[in-house]
Formats: C-alpha cells, structure tokens, sequence
C-alpha cells in the first residue's frame, strides 16, 4: 500500500472513531496544486477542506493548518480538481449491450467514472427518474460516485407542437439541460428542421435550461448558434472550420466540446486497439467484453462499415477543428460521449485529453478544459475549481500532469466532497 494510501486508510478509521462529530476537518499538506482556474500552480500548498467543501488553499506559509483537522501529507504529489465529462451518457449500458437503464446501473457507472478521476459527468441524453433521483442525492460529503447532471430524454421529431410537448415534460422531471441532435448520420436519417430546434431552444430558454446540440456540419451548427443553441456537444467533421464559425461561437460565448473518442469508437475495433494492452484501461474492465471485441466477425464487421471508414476520415477533419476553435479563442471543454457500448467510461476520458494533446493542445489547456472551464460551460457553479466555497473534489497524483497529459493517470487518491474514493 502507498504511503497516500495508508494514510487515507488512517483518514477513514479515525473519522469513524470519532463519537458525534460537528465538523470534519481535512487538511492535504505540501502537494504542488493546480486549482483549475488556469492559475500558475501553487508549491507546498495546504487545502483545507471543511464538511466537504474547500475552506481555505494556499501556500504553507500562508494557510495555518486547523488544530483539529485530520492531516493528508502529500508531500511530492500533485493535487488537481476532480475532472468533469461534459458529454456522457449514463445507466444504459452493461457489457456491450444498450436498454439497461435502471438506477443500479446509474450508481455503477459513476462509481467508475470516480475510480478513474472523472468527478462529474453531464449526461446528455437517454436519462429517466433514476438519474435524477441520482442526482438529487449528491450534495453531500459522502458521495462515494461521480456527481451526475441530465438532460432526460433526447428531444426528437419535426413538428414544433411535439417538441415543445417534450421539452415541457423533460423540465417537468427536473432535468439540468435540454438534448437536441441536427445531423443525418452520414446521409441514412432526416435532420431536425429549423423551425423544430427554434422551438426547442425557445421552449428550453423559457424554462431557465440551456439547449446541447449534436452537430455534424458547419453550416448547421452555424444556423443553431444564430437560434441560440448554448453548446456545441462534437465537433465539426465535414470541412473545416472558418473564420465566421469560430468567431459566432467566440462571441455569443458558445462552448465547444470535440468528444473524438466518439469517432474512434466507431473504427477502432476493426483490429486490436493498443489500449487492449493499456493497464490502466484493464483494471476496470470486464475480460469478457474485450473478448467479444475480439471476435472475428466483429473485427470484419467494422473493417465493412461505410459508416466506420466515412467517419475515420471525419476524425481527421475533428483534429483539426479542434486546433482552429483552440486558437480562435473558443472556449473548449473536455467531453467524450462516453457511455454507450464500446466508449468505455472513465477510460475514454483520459484517451480524449491524450488525442487532444495530439491536435497540439498544450497540458495546462487541456486540464482547464476538463476541470474550471467545463464547469463554467456547463454552469456548474460549486464544482471545477479548488476555490474556497467550491466542493472538494480533487486527485491526487504521484506526477506532474503539466509535463504530459498522461499524467492525469499517474492517479494516488480520488476525493469528492472531502471523502477518499475507494479504488
């Protein structure tokens, strides 16, 4: 066991034997901090975390360590903000098969989303009462999962009257984010019409929930930003970017998540991926799922998809996007589309920010991506940042993650809410 390890052990004992406590005082002492907010990092810094929120962070010179607090020394280590996923989809999945949805499925999947270091997941779709009853217990500082946000049921059809209708009822279940999609899937469907998603946004603005939009093509996304759409939920795949495009998502403040995890799944099985052989990747996952990965009928299946070639080339097209709303001052935000069969959770997260760092995104701005600016994306106020007031959702890692990105999986701890995550 790790020195961290055996100290959150002793973190964990002492916290049980303690009789009716009425704080719980945590203090990480001498990690180097990233807080989130693109800040230079602090050095021997002490965290102090008060039920389950930050109270105080600083250098140790300044930050006194409260006499009745419980010590984590991480000495050498390196402490980051949980890391936020603001495109997953959550509780429909088991193994390789959809149609699971059930609370148990919901709560299995956070806790696995939390083992890798994914603190926070917004789920963009296929979300029912389970998810929300979810959701509606996670303010607490004994959240042993991956904190949940949903935008219930995708909203679909052509007809104005239908979708105002779902949208009424999706902010009647308490949803967080209304869920659209305008694409033709290479061709093979019709999209959502104009005068459809101007009434969807309409309708969501009315009830106070920002609108998500799956996109394909520029020139949609081009329309939707001018209706009002509030996130960008993939890249754009067919041309590349211009000038008029980044600068209409630059000023209406429009985020832009590039989800290239979601490409690669469509393609990568066609052979052996290298991440088979990643054990970071195998320590959560089920053999029997790669097993029928494996398969070589599954391999000759998507080697014969149209749709999987179309969009390997459509990947390319998305790297490159990604570098042109990177430097034209689009805000980007870390999300995968994680959640459906073959985009395993947690992992594909990390894989995004190493294909992310291959578009010639630098470290320090892949780790805001995925921490300060998807929570101000999203509008998650209390979360993304080691802010005082802000929950303690943090890693702990034994590398700097500003040297490589793939040091995000150099993972010690996980916390959420000031509570160690059990890994």
């Amino acid at each position: 066991m790790s020195r961290t390890a055996c100290l959150v052990a002793a973190l964990v004992v002492s916290a049980a034997c303690r009789s009716a406590p009425t704080e719980r005082v945590t203090a990480f002492t001498g990690a180097t901090i990233y807080d989130g907010t693109g800040a230079d990092p602090i050095a021997d810094a002490v965290l102090v975390v008060r039920d389950g929120r930050i109270s105080r962070v600083g250098p140790s010179g300044e930050v006194d360590v409260p006499s009745d607090a419980n010590r984590v020394d991480v000495q050498g280590r390196f402490i980051v903000p949980g890391l936020i996923n603001t495109h997953g989809h959550v509780g429909d999945t088991e193994g390789l098969e959809g149609g699971r949805y059930s609370e148990e499925n919901v709560l299995r999947q956070l806790a696995l989303y939390a083992r890798y270091g994914i603190t926070t997941v917004v789920s963009l779709g296929g979300d029912g009462p389970a998810g929300i009853s979810v959701r509606d217990r996670q303010d607490s500082m004994t959240v042993p999962r991956a904190r949940l946000f949903v935008a219930g049921p995708v909203v679909t059809g052509s007809h104005p009257d239908s979708v105002r209708a779902q949208v009424d009822r999706n902010a009647a279940m308490g949803v967080d984010f209304i869920k659209i999609r305008v694409d033709d899937n290479l061709g093979a469907t019709d999209k959502m019409p104009p005068a459809a998603y101007r009434t969807v946004i309409e309708a969501a603005h009315a009830h106070s929930l920002p609108v998500a939009t799956h996109v394909f093509y520029a020139s949609d996304t081009k329309a939707l930003l001018e209706a009002g759409t509030d996130f960008v939920a993939h890249s754009v795949r067919d041309v590349p970017m211009d000038e008029e495009l980044t600068s209409s998502m630059r000023t209406r403040e429009v985020c832009y998540t590039p989800t290239l995890t979601r490409e690669v799944s469509t393609f990568v099985y066609e052979s052996e991926p290298t991440f088979f052989a990643d054990s970071f990747f195998l320590r959560d996952v089920d053999p029997a799922t790669l097993d029928a990965l494996r398969d070589p009928a599954v391999r000759a299946s998507v080697r014969e998809s149209r749709s999987a070639q179309q969009y390997k080339l459509a990947l390319q097209v998305a790297m490159e996007n990604l570098r042109r709303a990177r430097d034209a001052g689009v805000t980007i935000a870390l999300g995968t589309d994680s959640g459906p069969p073959r985009r395993f959770q947690g992992y594909f997260e990390h894989l995004e920010m190493e294909m992310m760092a291959d578009a010639g995104l630098p470290a320090r701005e892949i780790l805001l991506a995925a921490t300060g600016s998807a929570a101000t994306c999203m509008g998650l106020d209390d979360l993304g940042t080691l802010e005082p007031g802000n929950w303690a959702d943090l890693i702990v890692l034994d590398a700097d993650p500003l040297n490589d990105v793939t040091n995000l999986r150099r993972i010690e701890s996980v916390w959420i809410g000031g509570s160690p995550v059990e890994r």
